[in-house]
């Protein structure tokens, strides 16, 4: 009995000592590329394991519908691989989208925060008065805050929470100016605003021209890519025809067109591409 009892008492102090002696770390995963496009789309509650498992059942499906059509295993995979990246790329568009459809709106916002400062509202308020007043697409953000500063008071806290639901480059702008502009105080918050609406403005305007002049350049190389795999989807439905492309020469030509068109996607892509705006602090 009395082993027991030195042992426990062994054990207690072990404990104690250790709790005070050995640092605690913890490990903070950092967000990766799909978290990032996940919570820029607007769909930041699914996980990255939901979304591998829907971009997996994607080309499990299509793979197993082309084979079914055509009875050759070397197109199906190749429908495959193409149905598991269905949702990567409806993620990536809903992504650009949201933050167009957010820098079309933010110069509202902010315009409206103006107008609540000069009226003799506080920041905390003017910002949670956007969940009601504010644009449509940024009010359940706004909300969010509204809902978080009212629960903790603590208002660094609550825009950091409100850049996580953004996730947006123009918000994080936006966010970042009204933290120092809260930080530092002073009577130039109303001068701040309102030079922000005027570039974010100013800005919106000239981005819009030039995805506009875009628009025709990857619309070009969407076709010009997906143009043959739609001609392959209609021969699936001739197995005398599309059985060719079992063969060592067929899957060949299946793997050297595949690669040849996402090379020339991707470059035409890349010649088109404008420049992206990164958030800052996030």
């Amino acid at each position: 009995m009395g082993v027991l009892v030195g042992l426990g008492l062994g054990v207690g102090l072990l404990l104690i000592w250790s709790a005070f002696a050995v640092p605690r770390t913890q490990r903070i995963r950092q967000p990766g590329r799909v978290d990032d496009l996940l919570a820029r789309a607007g769909i930041g509650g699914v996980s990255l394991a939901g979304f591998v498992v829907l971009c997996l059942a994607c080309g499990v499906v299509a793979a197993l519908a082309i084979q079914v059509a055509s009875g050759t295993a070397p197109v199906a995979l190749a429908f495959g691989a193409m149905g598991a990246y269905l949702p990567v790329a409806i993620t990536r568009g809903r992504a650009r989208r949201r933050q167009r459809e957010f820098a079309e709106v933010w110069p509202e916002a902010v315009d409206n925060l103006s107008s609540a400062v000069r009226a003799g509202m506080s920041l905390p308020e003017a910002l949670s008065g956007l969940a009601i007043r504010g644009p449509e697409p940024l009010r359940p953000a706004f909300a969010g805050f509204a809902l978080d500063y009212q629960v903790t008071g603590r208002f660094g806290e609550s825009l950091d929470r409100l850049k996580e639901r953004l996730a947006d480059p123009v918000g994080d702008r936006v966010v970042e100016g009204l933290r120092v502009a809260r930080e530092v105080g002073g009577g130039d918050l109303g001068r701040l605003l309102r030079s922000l609406s005027g570039f974010l403005r100013d800005d919106a305007r000239t981005r819009s021209e030039l995805e506009a002049r875009q628009t025709w350049t990857v619309n070009g190389a969407r076709l010009a890519v997906a143009a043959p795999w739609l001609v392959l989807l209609l021969l699936c439905f001739q197995r005398d025809v599309i059985g060719r492309y079992a063969s060592t020469a067929g899957v060949v030509v299946l793997a050297g067109g595949a690669l040849l068109c996402l090379v020339a996607y991707r470059l035409m892509v890349r010649i088109g591409r404008l420049p992206v705006e990164r958030r800052i602090l996030s």
